[in-house]
Formats: C-alpha cells, structure tokens, sequence
C-alpha cells in the first residue's frame, strides 16, 4: 500500500526519512515527488508550494500533484496546512483536524471533470475527510500526549494577499474556525479521486482582527508542530483503517 503527505508552509520534508526525487508526467504538467527510501519506499512526500516556498498559493499546480498521486498508485493521504485562527479553540500554536471546508478562491482549476473529453461528474461531499483516519489520528496523538481539535472548518481563501478584518468577522459568522489559501481545492480533487484523505491545521497566527496581537508563534514552535504531526502520519498513513465513505462514494 502506498501513502503520501502533503506539505504546505513549514512543511518541506519529512524528518529523519531519507527521500529520492521522483518526477511524474501528468496531463497538467511534470511534479517533483519525493520519494522514500529502504523502508519507507511506499511513502511519497509533494511540497504544494515548493522546497524554496517559491509557489503562490494560486499558481499550484493542483489538478497535477493530485493526478501524481493517482499515477502512482497512493491510496491514502494526508495532508499538513498553516492557518490562522478564526475560532479561538484553536489558538495559535493549536492543532485542529479538518472535517469541513468553505471554498471562496475565484478563478482555479478545482476539477478533473471539465466536461468533454474529461466528462461530467458531480462528486458528493459531505463528508469531505476520511472519517476513520481522522479517528486514528486522535488516536495516534492522544498516544503521543498532544491536543488535536477534534472537528473544524477551514475557509479557504485565494491569497496571496492576506484578509482583511471586516472578510475574518463575515467567516466567522459563517462557523469557519481556521483560515487558508489551499486545502478547499486540493480536498476536492481528492475527493474525485476517491482516495482516503484526512487533514490537519495548525495555526501560526490570529486571524485579522481576531486579537489586538496577531502572536505569530516562533519558527522553533513551528518545527515541533511540524515533527509532531509528521510523526502521526507515519504511524496513521499505514495503520488498519475502519469503515468509511470514500470508497463507497466514487462507486
């Protein structure tokens, strides 16, 4: 079985694995996939906004690293995001899983099926996560003594510019409880894809106009998120999962 994660901001690797670059042709283009060595050789690693942090949320080529993975044969994903917080159950330094999203990006390529040649297909999603990875992932960290949200709706912006306080307080009154740049578009071609995709958010900032202090947390706070979650998904990417809905949902 083979498995993968999705890095975002602080994400570009996956500690203590060794990795080889693995390039994938994809009717979107060619994306550069990291893959794990001895071991860890069914693991594969996409940084969504480059090593270098050098892609504007944007301008990722979603629909491409998303094929990728289905061109390699990935059956589970998961997916790591920085946010900022909304809902102050999650605050900064917080981690929370994703269970909904709220999409308002404008202008992106958030399909594989365009109609045509492509086809037409109307992809259910109410429950967007996988139900029984999120369960491990609790699971898993509860093990480890870390606090992840049990639940929470990320409301995905366009960027790169940042939002401003009167568009924070709209989304709050709409129950969005973290805010970010990619994970409304790359759920749902994930979702079409039918693979099992559990998500986690972890908040480097108060959202605009939330607190008086945005108290962005430091980059050595940030690392240790990073390795925290990095950890559970090793351990949830290739446990046994239970029964859910996302197979049964592309059949």
């Amino acid at each position: 079985m083979k498995a993968a994660i999705l890095g975002g901001t602080g994400v570009y690797s996956i500690e203590g694995i060794e990795t080889v670059q693995q390039l994938v042709e994809t009717d979107y283009g060619m994306v550069s996939v990291m893959r794990g060595t001895g071991e860890w050789e069914n693991l594969y690693f996409i940084s969504r906004h480059g090593t270098d942090h050098s892609v504007p949320p944007h301008k990722v080529n979603y629909r491409a690293n998303i094929q990728a993975l289905m061109k390699l044969g990935i059956e589970r994903v998961f997916a790591i995001y920085a946010v900022g917080s909304i809902s102050k159950t999650i605050p900064p330094g917080g981690v929370g899983l994703l269970t909904q999203f709220i999409d308002v990006t404008q202008g992106r390529s958030n399909t594989f099926f365009d109609g045509g040649a492509s086809g037409l297909k109307h992809t259910p999603m109410d429950e967007p996560y996988c139900r029984a990875m999120g369960e491990k992932i609790l699971s898993a960290a509860k093990k480890k003594g870390i606090t992840i949200g049990k639940s929470g709706t990320y409301i995905c912006t366009n960027g790169p510019r940042f939002e401003t306080p009167a568009e924070i307080k709209m989304y709050k009154i709409w129950g969005a409880d973290y805010v970010g740049m990619t994970a409304a578009t790359e759920t749902a071609l994930i979702r079409e894809a039918g693979l099992h995709f559990a998500a986690v958010a972890y908040s480097i900032n108060w959202a605009a106009g939330i607190e008086e202090d945005l108290a962005f947390i430091s980059n050595q706070d940030m690392e240790q998120i990073k390795n925290s979650l990095t950890e559970i998904a090793l351990e949830v990417l290739f446990a046994p999962l239970g029964l859910c809905k996302c197979k049964d949902e592309q059949e």
